[in-house]
């Protein structure tokens, strides 16, 4: 009786071991579906993907040559998530360079742009290239890698308005101005026109552009690509730079440099970030800048 209850549970001992190891086909294929359900919430959890890894980039798209929204994958257009659009422009080539070099699978995300740092802050997306200037204000919400564009500020006007043949700051006396909200351009440029009439902040750069051609404002102070998508969007407006001039916006330098924006302390994807941005020139920023230009759509 004793061998017989003995040989009882050194078969059940058997059993238990041989479907610890899945050698049972029912039990392997019980093992695999569970192994693959933890491994596929770990990925989500851990931002990763079929593919591989996911670098989630936030930006408007709409904000046109930087980034903007259209129908199709024309001229290497990404998907946006959670939408049957596509993202393109300048924005998108830097964010794809970045995720090829880095063997990541690039995922555009849709956001507005009040809601761009806050999504980092949160670890909701991995990065924001979408334009910004690296103010010491953002430097206080996130961190910022290498320039990877330097911005000029501009003026536009319409070409038979007022201000058309201003040739510094001080011929935009008493000009009716508004910039995008949120940017350098209205917090620190629209208060050096003197006696400006400074209108409330638009909510986009679309929404700026609208309010000039429309005729509801003089003057939108912007940066050079905005401006010169601009025109080739709207023919009857006029760039103003004055740069190189003594009658010039007064900005400092991390006001024009345009940088990338990740979650404070993530070193390890702001060195990655950089290492790509460091093999990169001016020269090299510029000419994807105007193949941006020379694709982007003539409305928004």
């Amino acid at each position: 009786m004793k061998k017989k209850l003995l040989s009882v549970l050194l078969s059940a001992a058997m059993v238990l071991t041989l479907a610890g190891c899945g050698s049972s086909t029912e039990t392997a294929a019980t093992g695999t579906d569970a192994a693959e359900e933890t491994t596929e919430a770990s990925d989500a959890e851990a931002g990763t993907a079929e593919g591989g890894k996911v670098l989630k980039v936030a930006m408007e798209c709409g904000y046109a040559p930087y980034n903007w929204t259209q129908p199709d994958d024309a001229n290497g257009a990404v998907p946006i998530n959670d939408s049957s659009d596509y993202a393109y422009g300048y924005d998108v080539i830097i964010a794809k360079k970045i995720a090829d070099t880095l063997g990541y699978d690039l995922q555009i995300v849709k956001l507005d742009w009040d809601a761009l740092i806050p999504a980092v802050q949160s670890g909701t997306v991995d990065c924001v290239i979408a334009g910004q200037s690296t103010t010491a204000e953002r430097l206080e919400m996130v961190d910022f890698s290498k320039p990877y564009y330097y911005a000029t500020v501009v003026g536009l006007v319409k070409q038979d308005g007022a201000y058309a043949n201003a040739a510094g700051l001080s011929d935009l006396k008493g000009a009716t101005c508004t910039s995008q909200l949120g940017t350098i351009w209205y917090d620190n440029c629209l208060e050096q026109i003197e006696d400006a009439n400074i209108q409330p902040a638009q909510e986009s750069a679309p929404a700026m552009l609208v309010a000039l051609e429309s005729g509801r404002t003089d003057l939108v102070v912007t940066d050079m690509p905005t401006a010169m998508a601009a025109c080739a969007a709207y023919p009857d407006l006029k760039l103003l730079d004055f740069s190189g001039t003594d009658d010039d916006f007064e900005v400092s330098d991390e006001e024009v440099n345009i940088g990338i924006s990740v979650q404070k302390g993530n070193t390890e994807l702001l060195d990655g970030i950089n290492s790509v941005l460091e093999t990169m020139t001016v020269d090299d920023f510029n000419s994807l800048m105007q193949e941006a230009i020379s694709v982007q759509p003539l409305a928004e």
